[in-house]
């Protein structure tokens, strides 16, 4: 299997992930609205929705980090010169790999502490369970991040669509 088949199996994965808890979400709202309109309102929606936009947010982050769907500038990597270029992007990745391995690592260690914290709504079910989320997404951006970096390497190297003089005349103005 080539890196890319691979990258192409982890986003479509990614993508049905998202699209569960898009279609979770789109139910689970409304059918909350339509319950209280009736004056039989479910106690567990709103909380459960906080939940599921936080999950959709993590794993919707990990799909765009696969996809290279993140806002970025390459064409500010693109206006330096060659012998400029393959550093800042390298520093660029340093950078996003060290907030994303320190935000795994923050959000792992966490979880002990939420261990005996419990919903609100739904008692029986753990905080712990609901914020491993920000670990698991961290380590999913990671994967996504660490599977574009022979892209990022290249783009560096050669320049963003090539022509880095255009570019660098094109951001000036």
């Amino acid at each position: 299997m080539t890196l890319a088949n691979f990258r192409g199996r982890y986003a479509r994965a990614l993508e049905w992930v998202v699209i569960a808890l898009m279609a979770a979400l789109a139910i689970e709202v409304p059918l909350g609205v339509v319950f209280r309109t009736i004056g039989m309102a479910l106690a567990w929606y709103d909380e459960v929705a906080a939940i599921l936009l936080a999950w959709l947010t993590y794993y919707g982050s990990a799909l765009a980090a696969v996809k290279r769907g993140h806002i970025s500038c390459p064409e500010l990597v693109a206006i330096f010169p060659p012998a400029l270029r393959l550093p800042l992007a390298l520093l660029a990745e340093v950078l996003v790999f060290g907030f994303f391995i320190l935000l795994a690592y923050t959000g792992w260690s966490i979880l002990e502490v939420l261990a005996t914290d419990h919903l609100v709504s739904l008692p029986e079910i753990s905080v712990n369970y609901v914020q491993s989320v920000i670990p698991i997404g961290a380590v999913l951006i990671l994967i996504g991040e660490a599977l574009n970096l022979p892209a990022v390497y290249a783009e560096a190297r050669h320049g963003h669509g090539g022509g880095g003089e255009d570019k660098a005349k094109e951001a000036s103005h």
